[in-house]
């Protein structure tokens, strides 16, 4: 049974629709990477998983419970988190301070999930009493999956987590993509850096105006000639 199922969904913003029918899968031990060209409603379609675009055909089901433009903070205590592209941190607040956010709906103890984000990020235990907003783009990138995390959750939603990011920090955060699946966390995630995501994912996905157009194993999709052409820069 799929963790996550997405099915023939249609929906954007206003009276346009972005997407257009897409459909995707996400298995509980799976690490799914979206890749298109520019426009293709990549970044809507994580939105609308989370509740954040609204949708108005097909269905989105996690777990087998359906979850169709349910309410972002319903679905965070169902297992489903969300880390966004842009102004994924509190730069005001010190790193400490922004992991205690990703707890605000916990009412359990969440200090052993706090000590595992600082086992899993080591920068970030070092920098715990510093601001957000002082970080490098790299270490802010691992205050918003560290925040993620606090809630222990099924599955991780990641838009495009290297946006932006020097080589090195590239790098570093497909290690914490990994690091972050070997915990037992399953991983949907849309990629700039197409041929990284495709050598580190279980499957990839090409989502074109809106619709899944091809689905493949990573590194399988990664050396189709096809799909390098048109998607991968050569």
């Amino acid at each position: 049974m799929a963790l996550l199922s997405v099915e023939k969904v249609r929906g954007g913003y206003g009276e346009a629709d972005i997407l257009n029918g897409a459909s995707l899968t996400v298995g509980q031990d799976e690490v799914v990477v979206i890749i298109g060209p520019n426009g293709a409603g990549k970044s809507t379609l994580m939105k609308s998983v989370f509740g954040l675009v609204r949708l108005r055909e097909g269905r989105v089901l996690l777990a087998n419970q359906d979850i169709t433009n349910a309410k972002p903070e319903s679905l965070v205590t169902r297992g489903l988190s969300y880390v966004p592209q842009e102004k994924n941190v509190f730069p005001s607040l010190t790193v400490e301070e922004n992991l205690e956010m990703g707890a605000f709906v916990r009412r359990d103890n969440w200090r052993p999930a706090l000590e595992r984000v600082y086992t899993l990020f080591p920068p970030l235990a070092e920098k715990r009493r510093a601001a957000a907003g002082s970080l490098s783009g790299g270490q802010r990138q691992m205050v918003a999956m560290g925040r993620s995390m606090m809630v222990d959750p099924k599955l991780m939603l990641l838009d495009e987590p290297t946006a932006g990011l020097s080589p090195k920090y590239i790098d570093l955060i497909f290690e914490c993509v990994q690091a972050i699946h070997d915990q037992g966390i399953a991983v949907l995630m849309v990629e700039q850096n197409a041929k990284q995501a495709l050598s580190i994912c279980t499957r990839g996905v090409v989502l074109v105006a809106g619709e899944d157009r091809f689905t493949d194993a990573g590194p399988a999709m990664r050396d189709n000639p096809d799909i390098a052409r048109m998607f991968l820069g050569g």
